[in-house]
């Protein structure tokens, strides 16, 4: 099994870093190797009874708001003289990221965050990360006899983050480019724009063009989905970024997000109108550092006006316990303001199950229910969804399977399987 593992990737590696690793050994010192990213889960000393799965406890999401913003937290066997197959050198670039131990799939990690980070002397910038991002999935749809194919986008961006050296000040720009629905190329190439302060205690403050927290999964971040797709609610309702000014706060027993924004998408229009965000989480168990799993339940709106007024209010809860984790959201729209504007009154809810056989190997199943239009009956859409994720580098280099059968109340049930790869630069 393990020489399978190093067998993909290395094939996965060499085919798209082929273009990376010309920016290496120009000015490349040895003494960085020992500053590569290696994300290790803390191992108690006390704990020798639960030491096989120690990394349990470590790698569980607690809320959107930190895997979102996470990404500002930090900002093969190399030995020459055996003859190990998979034998690398030590200074390449391909031998340091095949050494990168990248195990959390919590949050989101980079392959060349090393070597895409500068640090400035001078100036008030202290250092940026640049990073590219990409989901590629092959689809094949089957519909009674009819059967097709298609390769899509999850989603291809690129961008850069960074910090002042006040050590409170942090900015992201983000470039997206893949083609969306209802707005031209150019609408939809910048997603997130924006400055964020840490100067309060447990608090972050962003200002410009940032995800907006439309339900929890509609405000997640896409490199930590479960599965390829999002929920029904979540991509109708949520997944859209918002022009405005926005608190966070982050307690062991709560964590919230109060936002107040232009009610614009894609900046289409200036200030059609005006909207609220806020969604709140209770962590009920944040003081028993894990003992008894980690549960949150929460709940918010979303409520503003854009040729028309509307407000989607949702309600969510999960709970993490060792390797078996299980989420469920409710959410119901009297008018929506997604991807585009709707008068509708809808209303959907999924639940999610998760079982993480390692680190590296998780299994899921979801169902998923929606009713675009509560005025008309017997329109409902019903999804069941089982998956695996292989997780090569944590997020950073991950592969996807998914399968779907969709059951319509109106149209004719579906099929869709669903082969994906991602990789984080």
């Amino acid at each position: 099994m393990e020489l399978l593992n190093k067998t993909i990737i290395l094939f996965l590696l060499i085919i798209l870093n082929q273009a990376a690793i010309a920016i290496e050994e120009k000015n490349y010192n040895k003494k960085q190797t020992e500053n590569q990213e290696i994300i290790h889960l803390d191992i108690t000393e006390n704990d020798n009874q639960n030491k096989e799965n120690e990394w349990i406890q470590k790698d569980a999401t607690k809320d959107n708001t930190d895997t979102e913003f996470s990404i500002f937290d930090n900002l093969i066997d190399t030995d020459e003289n055996t003859d190990h197959p998979f034998k690398i050198e030590q200074e390449s670039l391909f031998g340091r990221i095949y050494k990168k131990k990248i195990e959390r799939t919590s949050i989101p990690s980079f392959l060349l965050k090393d070597e895409l980070t500068f640090k400035y002397k001078k100036g008030i910038v202290d250092k940026i990360q640049l990073y590219g991002a990409y989901q590629g999935n092959f689809k094949f749809n089957f519909e009674n006899t009819d059967y097709d194919t298609e390769y899509g986008f999850g989603f291809m961006e690129a961008g850069i983050i960074g910090d002042l050296k006040d050590k409170k000040t942090n900015f992201k720009l983000q470039f997206n480019f893949k083609e969306g629905e209802n707005r031209s190329y150019l609408q939809g190439l910048i997603t997130d724009a924006y400055i964020m302060n840490t100067a309060i205690p447990h608090h972050k403050i962003i200002v410009g063009n940032s995800r907006n927290q439309v339900g929890f999964e509609g405000g997640m971040s896409s490199y930590v989905l479960p599965f390829a797709t999002r929920s029904q609610i979540a991509r109708t309702f949520g997944n859209t970024r918002a022009l405005g000014a926005r608190i966070v706060g982050n307690y062991s027993l709560i964590d919230y997000s109060l936002a107040y924004n232009s009610s614009d998408r894609f900046f289409k229009d200036f200030f059609p109108g005006s909207e609220f965000t806020g969604w709140v989480n209770l962590k009920p168990l944040g003081k028993t550092d894990g003992k008894y799993g980690e549960m949150v339940v929460g709940g918010g709106i979303n409520a503003g006006h854009n040729n028309t007024d509307y407000m989607v209010s949702g309600a969510y809860a999960s709970y993490r316990y060792k390797k078996l984790a299980a989420n469920f959201e409710y959410s119901y729209a009297d008018g929506y303001n997604g991807t585009y504007i709707s008068t509708n009154k809808a209303e959907g809810f999924y639940g999610t199950l998760i079982y993480r056989i390692n680190q590296k190997l998780h299994l899921l199943a979801r169902y998923d229910w929606f009713d675009p239009d509560k005025n008309i009956s017997n329109n409902a859409r019903k999804e069941y969804s089982i998956g695996v994720n292989y997780f090569l580098k944590g997020q950073a280099a991950r592969l996807i399977l998914n399968y779907v059968f969709c059951n319509n109340d109106n149209t004719e049930d579906s099929h869709r399987i669903i082969l994906g790869t991602q990789f984080l630069l």
